[in-house]
């Protein structure tokens, strides 16, 4: 094979040289300061379905809503995803870790969510807690997206967990997304889940429909959350 002339050889370098930045541009790294964990419900109820027509189960309705945020929010953020409630009814050892926080990591945490089965009980004092683990708080600051549809079930106290999260630090918040609890919830649940969020800084923002959740999604993953929402929920008389 003949050599290039010394003038080619250089037009091709430079040329490679000017591509190069167009390459790493497509994947910059997030703008975000701190890493987040969504802590996912996936217990019994999040099978069950709604009232609508036709018949569609909760944890559809929650999917199609990541779909349309995390596209956008993971590109600006390191995401990780753990679960809590798959697998064997009844059981409350099922949280998994399902993904360290990582860059553009919408498609991974998309296909481990596709995969769940929802069925178990809902130990989310104990995802809350693992999840604080994996953004090594209180040595790093973090952001932990609890989003639920019904109340602690497994023994946890999660009042007593986001105060001495906090008396670790102030460098960890959790913020709680109340799906359609309503339905599911005690009044003691509405408020052990929104004392998660209160404790720490965070925000609690109820919802209900599949646009109101889009938007809590955005709110909470985007970077940086601005904790000026502040919804209203049912108080005990």
């Amino acid at each position: 094979m003949g050599k290039f002339p010394p003038v080619i050889v250089s037009m091709l370098l430079a040329a490679a040289l000017a591509a190069a930045p167009c390459a790493v541009a497509q994947k910059a790294p997030p703008t975000c300061r701190d890493d987040a964990m969504l802590v996912f419900d996936a217990s019994g109820s999040m099978a069950g379905t709604d009232f609508n027509n036709p018949p569609t189960p909760r944890i559809a309705k929650v999917k199609e809503a990541l779909g349309k945020v995390l596209p956008e929010v993971a590109a600006t953020r390191n995401l990780g995803l753990i679960d809590y409630g798959p697998g064997p009814a009844n059981r409350c050892d099922n949280i998994d870790l399902l993904l360290q926080p990582a860059p553009y990591s919408a498609e991974r945490i998309m296909t481990a969510i596709n995969r769940l089965i929802p069925a178990g009980r809902t130990p989310l004092t104990a995802a809350v807690s693992a999840a604080a683990r994996v953004l090594q708080f209180p040595h790093k600051s973090g952001v932990v997206v609890l989003l639920t549809d019904g109340e602690e079930t497994c023994g946890g106290d999660p009042c007593s967990m986001a105060r001495a999260l906090r008396a670790q630090g102030e460098n960890l918040t959790v913020h709680v997304i109340g799906y359609r609890m309503r339905d599911t919830a005690t009044p003691t649940g509405y408020l052990q889940s929104r004392c998660l969020a209160d404790s720490t800084g965070g925000l609690y923002i109820s919802v209900e429909t599949t646009d109101q959740l889009v938007a809590a999604l955005q709110k909470m993953l985007g970077c940086p959350a601005v904790s000026t929402l502040l919804t209203s929920v049912p108080r005990r008389r």
